[in-house]
C-alpha cells in the first residue's frame, strides 16, 4: 500500500510518499480503505522524535481516519465491505489501509464526507474524555477552554453547549475568537492582551469557573489555578509551553478542594477506547446527523501535500482541523 513515510525525525522534509506493507487484521478487526485523515499534534511530536507509537502499534503517522470497510475479521458482526467508518487510531491513518478494532469503528453519519468524518475521533472523543469522564462535565458548569479555536477547542465548544453547561475560551486572534462564539462559546480572551485570570473573575463575577482544559501547560499554571472555583477541575491536555512550575501552593489547592488531572487518550488501553468510543457514539451521532454537532475544517490538503499541511499546523493559523484526503 502506499503510505507517508519519515526518513528519520526532523521538520516536514522528512515526509514522503512511499510503500509500506498492508496491514494484517485479527479477528476482531476491520480493514479500512482511508480515503480522509486528519492532522494532531501528536503528528508534530512524533515527526520530531518527541512522541513515539506506543508499542505494538503503527510507526505510520495519523490518529484517525475516515474511509470504508474492506474486509471484516471473522468475530466481527455488524460490518460490511463497502459501509463507511471513521475511527481513532493509534497510529497507520497516514496510508491507504489501515486496521482498525470493530468496536473503535463509529458509522458515518448519511450526507457526511469522508473528509468531514475524518475531522471527528481524535478530537472530539478528546474533548469528550476530559470533559464528561475526568472532569464530571454537569449542566451548568462554567468551563474554560484554552486554545478555543484547535481541534479540540472547537470540540469542546460544542460539546459543553450541548451538555447544558457554558465555555468560555482564550485564543490568538479576533478572529478565532468570532469563530469560538459562533460555535457556542459565551465569550473569549485574546491571549496577547495579557494574562486571562483577572478577566475570568470578571466574567464569572468573581466566583472562578468549575473546569479548564489546558493545552499550554506551565506558563498558565499559576493562573489556571487562581481561575477555578471551589471543587474546580483543571485537566491538563498538553504543554505547549513548557513542563516546569517554579512554585505550586499546595494549600490554595487544598483550600479550594481543586482537582489537576492529567490525561493522554493514545496510551489508554484497548478496551477502554472501545467503551469511551460506545459512549461517545450514543452521544454524539444523533447530534452529527441532525447538524447540532458538526467537525469544524480549516483546510483540506491531498496527502501528497504532507509537509505543507504539517507546516501549516505548525504555524498555528488554523481554526479547527487540518484534513488529509487520501487519493
Amino acid at each position: 500500500m502506499k503510505a507517508v513515510l519519515m526518513d528519520g525525525f526532523g521538520g516536514p522534509e522528512v515526509l514522503s510518499l512511499g510503500t509500506a506493507p498492508d496491514p494484517v487484521i485479527g479477528e476482531n478487526e476491520l480493514l479500512v480503505r482511508v480515503r480522509a485523515t486528519a492532522l494532531n499534534r501528536a503528528d508534530l511530536l512524533q515527526r520530531m522524535g518527541g512522541y513515539p507509537a506506543p508499542k505494538g502499534t503503527s510507526d505510520i503517522l495519523g490518529l484517525e481516519m475516515a474511509g470504508e470497510v474492506v474486509h471484516a475479521g471473522p468475530a466481527v458482526s455488524g460490518w460490511k465491505r463497502g459501509d463507511r467508518v471513521c475511527a481513532l487510531l493509534p497510529g497507520g491513518g497516514y496510508a491507504e489501509l489501515v486496521a482498525v478494532p470493530a468496536g473503535m469503528a463509529m458509522r458515518i453519519p448519511e450526507g457526511m464526507t469522508f473528509e468531514q468524518a475524518a475531522a471527528i475521533p481524535e478530537v472530539f472523543l478528546t474533548a469528550y474524555l476530559n470533559l464528561f469522564r475526568l472532569a464530571g462535565l454537569q449542566a451548568g458548569d462554567k468551563v474554560l477552554v484554552h486554545a478555543g479555536a484547535s481541534g479540540v477547542g472547537t470540540a469542546a465548544i460544542q460539546l459543553i453547549r450541548e451538555a447544558g453547561a457554558t465555555s468560555m475560551v482564550t485564543a490568538g486572534s479576533s478572529e478565532k475568537l468570532n469563530q469560538c462564539i459562533q460555535l457556542g462559546a459565551t465569550a473569549g480572551w485574546n491571549y496577547k492582551n495579557g494574562p486571562f485570570a483577572s478577566w475570568v473573575h470578571e466574567r464569572t463575577d468573581g466566583r472562578g469557573v468549575d473546569i479548564i482544559l489546558d493545552f499550554i501547560g506551565a506558563p498558565y499554571f499559576e493562573q489556571n489555578i487562581t481561575s477555578l472555583a471551589v471543587d474546580g477541575r483543571l485537566v491538563v491536555i498538553g504543554t505547549m509551553g513548557g513542563t516546569d512550575v517554579p512554585m505550586l501552593n499546595l494549600g490554595e489547592i487544598l483550600r479550594r478542594r481543586l482537582q489537576i488531572i492529567g490525561t493522554a487518550l493514545r496510551s489508554r488501553s484497548r478496551s477502554y477506547k472501545v467503551q469511551l468510543t460506545q459512549d461517545f457514539a450514543a452521544f454524539a451521532l444523533p447530534r452529527f446527523a441532525d447538524g447540532r454537532l458538526k467537525p469544524v475544517i480549516d483546510r483540506v490538503f491531498n496527502w501528497t501535500e504532507v509537509q505543507e499541511a504539517h507546516a501549516y499546523m505548525a504555524s498555528n493559523a488554523n481554526t479547527g482541523k487540518i484534513v488529509l484526503r487520501v487519493s
